[in-house]
């Protein structure tokens, strides 16, 4: 259900219509998804009359054995519409934790799981209160939203109203809750664990490990997966933990962590699989396939998650250095000609169009595009990034 972005999401459709016939229901007349589907209704997939409707239609034509989605914002609904047409899934309240940091932080704390001090706040003033329990620093977010959106840390005091009005903005964006949440900053280098789950037992595939964008905001700029990462040993059961906690049985999730003095905290589960291409990474590192997993999940089958591959994958993000018009984009042609560790560039946007940084912009704004490498090791695939940069230019001019 709803197969999200081409850009970052075609290689989970693609991946999935190998394995299975796919019936698409999504929001808006399909394009670039019709040669992987056999069928498809489109209907507002948060009115629930409307998404049952449209559902049971497409039963009606096709024997259908699952219901999976790998985009956010369809979490509720895909549980939702699972539970209409009596199909396997996790039940809509566990979605609902999912969607929600406030939910999951005391579901966290109920089970024991290591994670961060958290309070909610509706108003400035609640906020100082938080504060003044949690301390400094600390983090102001968006209680039910996605992508490190209105996501900020703040040091000091006064930098707390202008924290809140950001957060409170990306928050007024949420369908579900617009509440803010004020947290423990935890300080150490942030990874992800990709983990499938079925019938209540978790496997932790992959360990993803994260470069993030300046301070103080949380965007991604890049990621890096390597089948042979002695951290994952570390990090399984704790991910684990946190996947049970929530109640989720089956699926795929993006676990996110950090770790503070070398211990990992959780900071939220995502009930799906990760964002920027890390399905895609762990492919290329491991051969294991997680849209593929997803979706025999979703259809009742055990996924198979032997690894047939042994290698390392990352990807990085292709921003500017201050916000503008793009006056130049491009890539040395015989590099990327000669070059097959360069697996993919991918650009995002073009020369003329925008680009808006944080505090203005956010990841959707400030990414001109990305590449993706393989390599033997972290270790190699950190040179490779480094070398491949050198090759591709991002200009912007400042706009007046």
């Amino acid at each position: 259900m709803s197969p999200g972005d081409e850009i970052y999401r075609s290689y989970c459709l693609e991946q999935v219509a190998a394995a299975y016939d796919v019936v698409l229901l999504t929001g808006t007349e399909p394009s670039w998804e019709r040669p992987y589907v056999v069928d498809h209704a489109v209907a507002d997939l948060h009115d629930d009359t409307a998404l049952l409707s449209a559902g049971r239609v497409l039963a009606a034509r096709h024997e259908i054995a699952g219901v999976v989605t790998w985009d956010e914002w369809c979490l509720v609904p895909t549980a939702t519409l699972a539970r209409g047409l009596c199909l396997p899934a996790n039940p809509v309240e566990v979605a609902r934790a999912c969607r929600n940091k406030a939910t999951a932080r005391s579901l966290f704390a109920r089970h024991g799981v290591p994670s961060a001090a958290s309070m909610t706040a509706r108003t400035l003033l609640e906020a100082g209160l938080a504060t003044m329990t949690i301390g400094y620093p600390a983090v102001i977010k968006p209680t039910a939203f996605a992508g490190s959106i209105g996501v900020i840390r703040i040091d000091r005091p006064e930098e707390l109203p202008a924290a809140f009005e950001f957060a409170s903005a990306g928050a007024s964006q949420s369908r579900e809750d617009t509440a803010v949440l004020v947290e423990e900053y935890l300080d150490g280098p942030e990874v992800s664990v990709e983990c499938v789950t079925y019938r209540g037992a978790t496997t932790a595939v992959a360990v993803t490990r994260k470069c993030l964008g300046p301070v103080p905001f949380f965007d991604e700029t890049g990621h890096t997966v390597d089948a042979h990462d002695p951290l994952l040993a570390q990090v399984a059961p704790v991910a684990a933990a946190a996947v049970k906690a929530l109640g989720i049985t089956d699926g795929v999730q993006h676990v996110e962590m950090r770790l503070v003095d070398g211990q990992p905290r959780l900071i939220e589960v995502n009930s799906r699989i990760g964002g920027d291409m890390i399905g895609h990474l762990v492919r290329l590192a491991t051969g294991i396939d997680l849209p593929k997993a997803a979706a025999d999940v979703a259809c009742g089958r055990a996924p198979n998650l032997t690894p047939t591959r042994h290698q390392a994958a990352g990807i990085r993000m292709l921003s500017p250095t201050a916000s503008g018009t793009i006056t130049e984009q491009q890539i040395n042609q015989p590099f990327a000609a000669h070059t097959p560790w360069l697996r993919q560039v991918q650009w995002i946007r073009k020369v003329g169009d925008p680009l808006l940084l944080p505090p203005e912009g956010d990841l959707f704004t400030a990414r001109a595009g990305f590449y993706i490498v393989t390599g033997r090791t972290t270790a190699e695939v950190t040179e490779r990034l480094d070398t491949a940069a050198d090759e591709i230019t991002v200009t912007t001019r400042a706009d007046r």
